[in-house]
């Protein structure tokens, strides 16, 4: 259809190769944002559920862990759950763009937009 364009057939085809990766991209962020992950600390005591773009979205606290005398200990255990629910989703999230990046034959550690 557009051979006797010379270069401009390229452009096109560029520009509609731009488009799909684009469209491939924000299908990415949307699927991140409703993948989970589960970070966990104090063997399970409590978990951390974040979406894989980060966002945390519940906490399961075991009840054996309130005691009083050891607040600083739950607090420990939460944040640690939270840290691990963010790694987690950083690791998935950067799986999910090398598997795109591949799937377009671009370089694996090309950064697109996120």
């Amino acid at each position: 259809m557009l051979k006797g364009l010379g270069n401009l057939g390229d452009m096109a085809k560029m520009m509609k190769q731009a488009q799909e990766m684009q469209g491939k991209v924000q299908q990415l962020q949307e699927d991140l944002n409703a993948m989970t992950v589960v970070g966990e600390s104090g063997a399970g005591l409590v978990k951390a559920t974040a979406t894989a773009k980060g966002e945390l979205k519940a906490l399961d606290i075991d009840p054996s862990i309130f005691d009083p005398n050891e607040k600083e200990v739950v607090e420990d255990l939460i944040l640690a759950a939270i840290k691990d629910a963010q790694a987690k989703a950083q690791d998935r999230s950067q799986r999910e763009m090398s598997r795109l990046t591949e799937e377009m034959g671009l370089p694996a550690d090309m950064k697109l937009p996120f």
